[in-house]
């Protein structure tokens, strides 16, 4: 049975630590509060679903507004499913940061099984000084069932706005049945890719010292894997970081590092 889901999260920052001041969620959806050390001011929070997978027809809207120096991290239970589809599934996302606040998004890796289809667009509005990582691994499919890019379509579309101009934007489209993703300009051998966004707040580190920094770990642990990465400056303060790969843990590995790189993550022990 189809499922029309929504999600919807608002923080405030009182006496200097991040509050859940709404949240309001439809199933299969539940939010967990999973912070820690409610000293250290940040919040995290877990998105929790009691299906096993994004299904046919599922259409699902999250909403998250971060009030004024709040922080957040969101973060999921478990890998992402997609199930075999005719019609498809979608997600909306939006988030909405005020002025000096920070959100890092780093979920599960995506596993599309045979024949899935999914449409997935993010936007993200950032007022003056707010700080953003974003992060996604999407692997082959269910590879040990042989089940490399049997999907029939991944897209989604994110978008990043700076004072509600576009400075942002990643459009990955895959269809396995049109092009040819071990081929050259593709993901040329490779099974799993990631990517990161990064834009950081006003009067923080420099994008290259970053860039600089992100490069040089990225080159320590490509000497033991095979990973091929590279890491780009964007538009304003932003990083683009790209990495290829076959497994999804590694990968997701790298993007935590990445974001403790970017001094944005507070990791729990039983968090992804």
């Amino acid at each position: 049975m189809a499922m029309n889901a929504e999600v919807s999260i608002r923080t405030a920052l009182r006496e200097g630590v991040t509050r859940l001041v709404e949240s309001y969620y439809t199933p299969p959806f539940k939010v967990a509060n999973i912070t820690e050390d409610k000293k250290e001011g940040g919040l995290h929070l877990m998105l929790m679903c009691s299906s096993p997978g994004i299904l046919d027809e599922d259409a699902y809207t999250i909403r998250l507004e971060l009030g004024e120096g709040s922080r957040l991290q969101w973060h999921t239970q478990s890998y992402q499913r997609l199930m075999q589809m005719e019609k498809g599934a979608s997600q909306l996302m939006e988030v909405r940061l005020e002025a000096g606040a920070s959100f890092c998004y780093l979920p599960h890796p995506c596993v599309p099984h045979t024949r899935s289809i999914f449409t997935g667009r993010n936007t993200i509005f950032l007022a003056e000084g707010a700080k953003l990582v974003w992060g996604e691994v999407l692997t082959c499919g269910r590879k040990l069932n042989g089940e490399v890019f049997r999907f029939s379509k991944y897209h989604t579309i994110t978008e990043v706005r700076r004072n509600d101009k576009l400075v942002l934007r990643e459009n990955i489209n895959l269809q396995p049945s049109v092009m040819d993703l071990s081929g050259l300009g593709q993901l040329e051998g490779f099974t799993h890719q990631a990517g990161l966004l990064y834009m950081g707040g006003v009067g923080g580190r420099g994008d290259e010292a970053f860039r600089k920094e992100v490069i040089a770990y990225l080159s320590g642990v490509a000497a033991g894997q095979e990973l091929l990465s590279g890491v780009s400056t964007g538009p304003g303060d932003s990083l683009v970081v790209r990495i290829l790969g076959s497994r999804a843990e590694e990968l997701h590995n790298c993007l935590k590092a990445i974001a403790g790189i970017l001094s944005f993550t507070q990791p729990l022990a039983y968090a992804g």
